[in-house]
């Protein structure tokens, strides 16, 4: 039963703290469902992490008192029922009557009737209730509403958080010839050169050319910062913490002699299965970035850091649930030191490029310029605007990339990226 996997996955995401991928990898109800329930199962479970805020405000609405902490069990199952009733397609009878079927049964049996009750008087009053909710700033937890505020003030924080609330569209990046498979995908060229399927949603694996290796999936600011390198045709370049492998595909496909490096021999097995389908070569190394060193200085380095992932949230919503203000203390600090071995890896005049897929300046901005302070034999080298292809608004007067949420968002938007260009002196 899709509904019965929704709850496991939101139990271990919510209470176990535990990301979604993570979750659905370990979750036996969900590796049971066959492909249409795990796509239903998986939708509930990203409206309800993407409406939370809505959602537990509505419920709280309905209830004469909390549930407290024997009652903790039932939230989960409150909203799947809410979230398939007033954000997805599902009727309401079918979204009351399997909710209350999750509370048959031990310690949630009591609360059948209570279920029952809120998610009909839901179906009765909740569209009224929502429209009179501010929905981007309901569902963005307090410190990142804040601190985007403070970096790009309330209109643009108002703007990445309601990009958040929808399904983002798929993207690819196509080794040659983007004009062509546009035209066979039926997608929009994008002012990055990527394709984007907008109307596509489910798996990716029977569309044209994908069984060929013409393409992988990548986001479209994601696809920004290897070529920030430049020309790196017959370039020794190093990818640090390079699963699961799209740069690595784009740097071998613009010619270079690529070293991918990563911790996570799971993560590079991954890596290895997209080189091997795209048909492009890489050397994979799994090592701890910090410490490992190529054989000889590489020609540039590409370090895409660990980091809070918050730029994600409209593929990822479980960052917002997940995340903490510590995360960003402790991801700053890894992404000094591997800041500091990036720059011992590359030759005189080489170039490191740095970049995270977070909103947060403590991991983009304000990471550079301390290091720029530092001391170290480096200097900028900024980004021009049209190396971000026609991407407008996207290069910032220093120089850097920074790609926000809400940057396209007629055309359903782009992760929030990070980018910084550093040359060895």
């Amino acid at each position: 039963m899709p509904r019965a996997a929704a709850l496991d996955l939101l139990d271990d995401i919510l209470q176990r703290k535990r990301l979604l991928d993570d979750a659905t990898a370990q979750s036996p109800a969900f590796g049971r469902l066959a492909e249409r329930d795990r796509a239903l199962a998986q939708q509930i479970v990203r409206t309800v992490l993407r409406r939370l805020g809505e959602i537990d405000a509505l419920t709280a609405a309905f209830l004469d008192k909390p549930l407290g902490k024997k009652g903790r069990g039932v939230e989960n199952i409150i909203r799947i029922g809410l979230a398939q009733l007033l954000f997805l397609d599902i009727p309401d009878h079918a979204a009351v009557d399997t909710a209350v079927e999750l509370c048959q049964g031990g310690a949630l049996a009591p609360y059948r009737k209570l279920v029952n009750a809120i998610l009909r008087r839901a179906g009765r009053e909740g569209v009224e209730r929502l429209s009179a909710m501010d929905s981007a700033r309901l569902n963005t937890p307090n410190w990142l509403w804040d601190a985007w505020t403070a970096a790009y003030g309330a209109d643009i924080a108002h703007a990445i958080a309601e990009q958040h609330l929808l399904e983002p569209p798929l993207d690819i990046t196509v080794k040659a010839d983007p004009a062509a498979w546009a035209e066979a995908l039926d997608a929009q060229l994008t002012p990055a050169g990527s394709l984007r399927l907008s109307g596509h949603r489910g798996g990716v694996t029977g569309l044209p050319g994908f069984a060929d290796g013409a393409w992988w999936v990548q986001d479209m600011a994601a696809s920004l910062p290897a070529r920030l390198l430049g020309e790196v045709r017959d370039l020794d370049v190093v990818d640090l913490c390079a699963a699961p492998g799209g740069k690595t595909m784009e740097l071998a496909a613009a010619g270079a002699r690529v070293t991918a490096v990563d911790r996570s021999e799971k993560r590079l097995e991954r890596v290895a299965e997209n080189l091997a389908r795209t048909g492009l070569s890489a050397t994979l190394v799994a090592a701890d970035a910090e410490t490992w060193r190529p054989p000889h200085l590489a020609d540039a380095v590409l370090l895409d850091a660990p980091c809070s992932a918050t730029g994600t949230a409209r593929r990822h919503p479980d960052v917002l649930r997940l995340k903490t203000p510590q995360d960003i203390e402790k991801l700053s600090d890894l992404q000094v030191r591997l800041l500091h071995a990036a720059l011992r890896m590359v030759r005189p005049g080489g170039l490191v490029v740095y970049c995270t897929c977070s909103l947060q300046p403590e991991e983009g901005e304000r990471q550079i310029e301390a290091f720029l302070k530092a001391g170290l034999p480096v200097r900028h080298a900024p980004i021009l605007p049209h190396e971000a292809g026609a991407l407008s608004g996207v290069v910032t007067a220093e120089g850097y990339l920074r790609t926000l949420p809400c940057h396209w968002a007629e055309h359903g938007g782009m992760d929030g990226f990070f980018a910084a260009r550093l040359r060895r002196t």
